[in-house]
């Protein structure tokens, strides 16, 4: 599904920085690979104050996952945002996945006597 995964980021009153858009596709194709339910990701970068912040917003099915973070320069700015991104993406992913493993072994099939 990485194919399908829209990338979208924007430099709010800032100049383009090819070089931090391609990571920035990269990082979100590395998303796509790992969790194939993701269709869109989304960063906004704009300058605020003496630093700068960065918005993130990852969608997909039953995925919905926002986040910011701030930074003096622009590109830990945008690190910090995609670690916490793939942070709480890995937590959504791991309670779906382990809560259908949890539920199953509540409740585990009787065996039928010999």
């Amino acid at each position: 599904m990485a194919d399908q995964l829209v990338v979208v980021v924007h430099f709010k009153d800032l100049s383009t920085d090819e070089e931090l858009r391609d990571a920035i596709q990269a990082r979100c194709e590395e998303f796509a690979r790992e969790f194939h339910e993701l269709a869109r990701c989304e960063v906004n970068l704009e300058e605020a104050g003496a630093g700068f912040l960065a918005h993130g917003h990852v969608t997909g099915k039953n995925t919905d996952v926002a986040t910011h973070a701030t930074a003096d320069t622009l590109r830990p700015a945008v690190d910090r945002v995609l670690d916490k991104i793939e942070r709480q993406l890995r937590k959504q992913h791991d309670k779906r996945i382990f809560a259908q493993r949890r539920e199953a072994q509540r409740d585990p099939p009787k065996r039928k006597g010999a």
